[in-house]
């Protein structure tokens, strides 16, 4: 069953539960920090942009925990296969960092002595700077992208968590978003210009402590055409949706039930082995070919973090609404395997 929600309404009822389950394509329900119910340290709420063409990505995330704010840059290069991660931690940010209620509006401007990020709104375009010193092997970072094209549908979902009424995410993903700009390391410049593409993830949420979600997206052409997925689970409580979603020429396909299948030996998994996923309706029918894994391990006290998100290439096909069968080959995109104490 997947319950698409049509109408616009408030996120959250005066208990601090959701008033709808499901998904959408565009942000509908309206969110707003003070109608939460639950522990404030429970909060949750994070942009994160990633930019990539072919040989480079660039991925950033301001995001406000409460307990703790993360300010962090990844720099990949696919033809070497490397990548660098730098994370600047607050403490107890408590929603000090200002993130937007909404996608559509509202900027975040952060600055300290050593980054400096902007998500910026600018007319119907977005921008996104930042600089960091001393990022990679004593080297400073810094990046200015401009995003346009920016497709109207999307993929939202409103999910609840099966053990605590009070706890849900509200997300929003866009594909094929249309991107430009330069990112530097040192004296090294990285362009990206006509076929790159952007994803945002915007989410806002009040989560339980342990969980392990999949996600997986890519974005492209093909024959000129733009085309995109979005792919997971692991959320919360998907039943009344999934977030499995087509994008073609700008229109959204729903999926039902999609499943990564990660090689394992015995019971470690082998991120940069072949993947498999397949779909209950055979409408995502992938092979993925990884080029490298985007690995972050950390373990403070109670809180720990296990994150692979695996950059490679897609073979397969999908199948729009009207039947339509797509063929996707090397196709660039992602998949990740996280799991959280938080």
């Amino acid at each position: 069953m997947q319950n698409r929600i049509t109408t616009r309404k408030n996120l959250l009822n005066s208990n601090g539960e959701l008033t709808e389950k499901g998904y959408a394509t565009a942000l509908l329900l309206d969110y707003n920090r003070k109608d939460i119910k639950a522990n404030f340290l429970r909060i949750k709420e994070w942009d994160y942009y990633l930019v990539m063409n072919e040989d480079y990505a660039v991925a950033l995330t301001i995001a406000d925990n409460s307990y703790m704010g993360l300010l962090s840059i990844s720099l990949l290069d696919f033809k070497s296969a490397w990548f660098k991660t730098t994370s600047v931690i607050k403490p107890f940010t408590l929603g000090k960092l200002g993130l937007p209620a909404s996608s559509k509006s509202g900027d975040i401007v952060y600055k300290d002595k050593r980054v400096t990020m902007a998500f910026l709104h600018e007319g119907n375009k977005r921008r996104l700077t930042c600089s960091m010193k001393k990022f990679s092997a004593g080297k400073d970072f810094s990046c200015d992208f401009i995003l346009f094209d920016e497709p109207k549908d999307s993929i939202v979902i409103a999910t609840p968590f099966p053990d605590n009424k009070k706890a849900f995410y509200y997300n929003q993903k866009i594909n094929c978003i249309r991107s430009a700009g330069t990112a530097s390391l040192g004296e090294q410049t990285f362009h990206f210009n006509e076929g790159s593409f952007a994803t945002l993830d915007w989410g806002r949420g009040v989560w339980t402590y342990k969980n392990t979600w999949y996600w997986g997206s890519a974005s492209g052409l093909l024959k000129g055409k733009t085309v995109g997925f979005n792919i997971g689970y692991g959320f919360g409580d998907t039943s009344a949706a999934s977030e499995n979603m087509l994008f073609y020429e700008e229109k959204a396909h729903k999926l039902d039930q999609v499943e990564f299948h990660i090689p394992m030996g015995g019971d470690k998994h082998h991120y940069l082995q072949p993947w498999r996923f397949t779909s209950n309706d055979r409408r995502f029918e992938m092979a993925f070919t990884p080029i490298l894994d985007r690995a972050d391990y950390t373990s403070v006290g109670i809180i720990a973090s296990d994150q692979h998100q695996v950059f490679g290439k897609f073979n397969g096909t999908v199948v729009l609404d009207d039947g339509t069968i797509l063929e996707l080959k090397d196709f660039l995109g992602f998949a990740e395997r996280v799991y959280n104490r938080w």
